[in-house]
């Protein structure tokens, strides 16, 4: 069902644009997402890559040069919003460079004893508050092999725009849930049969590069800032930290993160 906003009446529109509306105010749009159950993917290969892996479309967000791309993946009754980039830019409050926006369905989250007994790499965040670095993670995540992404209560959306943009769609494909409390939560993954390793920037840390690991383990990462907490540490069968040069301390979050998971990954990528 197309149509073209500059000529619909404001009363049809309004309800369908609510989803889009205004996605920079962070409480709006943290409502809009929890009330109605929806995320947004934007750009056509994430429209795509969300279209395969089953996620339902509420409805589409577009310039008019975009729908013949957009067309393959929604079915009739879908509504697609044919809108100038400006007023696109408008109603989501900012510019819209790729084109297409869609507002899509968020599924029931798997409960995170049921991902750990299916899983053998498992990755652990803790405290990433930060969209970009959590949709890096994921990519590498789903690159390097890992099963499954297991995120504490702190922890940014993975399926928040910016966060779905930059892991370029692959959360769609990695299985992932939320953990009530961590490091709390961490007998879960003990139960399940897997080794708690932790990648830290501490010099007494086992190296990535020369550790034989048990064949099903969950790799924790920390706080871009602030690094593993106390309680994590403690918790950890294993301290893996990332070999560099004197006087570099550390590396970005997600940088180190993909370090890490090509060096544990090596032997199966």
């Amino acid at each position: 069902m197309i149509i073209k906003l500059d000529q619909a009446p404001n009363d049809v529109v309004s309800d369908l644009l609510r989803d889009y509306r205004d996605l920079t105010d962070v409480a709006l749009r943290t409502k809009n997402e929890s009330t109605f159950g929806i995320f947004i993917a934007e750009g056509q290969t994430v429209i795509s890559r969300a279209a395969m892996a089953g996620y339902l479309f509420r409805s589409v967000l577009c310039e008019e040069k975009w729908l013949e791309s957009v067309l393959p993946w929604v079915d009739a009754q879908t509504p697609i919003l044919i809108s100038s980039n400006e007023m696109m830019e408008t109603i989501a409050g900012y510019n819209v460079h790729r084109g297409a926006l869609a507002s899509m369905v968020r599924r029931a989250l798997p409960e995170p004893e049921d991902l750990l007994q299916s899983s053998d790499r498992v990755i652990v965040l803790e405290g990433l508050v930060n969209h970009t670095n959590v949709g890096a993670i994921v990519r590498s995540a789903a690159a390097f092999g890992f099963d499954a992404l297991l995120i504490d209560q702190q922890c940014a959306d993975p399926l928040y725009r910016r966060a779905i943009r930059t892991s370029m769609g692959a959360i769609f494909s990695l299985p992932w849930s939320r953990l009530t409390a961590w490091p709390d939560s961490s007998p879960l993954i003990r139960d399940a049969g897997l080794a708690i390793v932790a990648l830290t920037p501490d010099i007494s840390a086992s190296s990535v590069s020369e550790i034989s690991l048990p064949s099903r383990f969950a790799l924790v990462l920390g706080t871009e800032g602030h690094g593993l907490s106390a309680g994590t540490r403690g918790i950890a069968d294993l301290l893996l930290r990332i070999p560099m040069k004197q006087g570099i301390d550390s590396l970005n979050v997600a940088s180190a993160a993909a370090v890490a998971m090509y060096a544990l990954s090596r032997e199966s990528v």
